[in-house]
């Protein structure tokens, strides 16, 4: 097992451990985008994830490129969460997160994905 992929088994074992032990968890928009985005996006969100293959149809957005990043709207990012890749034409492969997360935790998971470019978008 490679040490990414080790990482992050760890880190979903023990924000599983500690879901079951204490309740309801208030996750950061970092911590979601790690236990979420990560194996495809990559911790660093470079697009370079454990998940990410030569073999899928369509490369994982790289989140840290602001040339990319720019063409999309706050709207653009906040329906690919919720609603998945196929609701904006996008990766069939990227499953929609608005019945997981809260509109509040997607609306701070866009707001980490713009620190991450370090660009606003159209």
């Amino acid at each position: 097992m490679t040490s990414k992929k080790a990482l992050l088994a760890a880190f979903a074992a023990f924000t599983l451990s500690l879901a079951a032990t204490t309740g309801a968890i208030a996750a950061t928009a970092e911590e979601n985008y790690r236990f979420y985005c990560a194996q495809c996006h990559g911790l660093e969100g470079r697009g370079d994830g454990v998940n990410a293959t030569e073999n899928q149809p369509v490369s994982p957005r790289d989140h840290t490129s602001a040339r990319e990043m720019e063409k999309l709207t706050d709207e653009d990012i906040i329906n690919s969460i919720t609603d998945g890749g196929p609701s904006t034409s996008k990766s069939s492969l990227m499953p929609p997160f608005g019945k997981t997360l809260s509109k509040s935790e997607i609306a701070e998971l866009k707001g980490y994905l713009r620190k991450l470019c370090k660009c606003k978008g159209k």
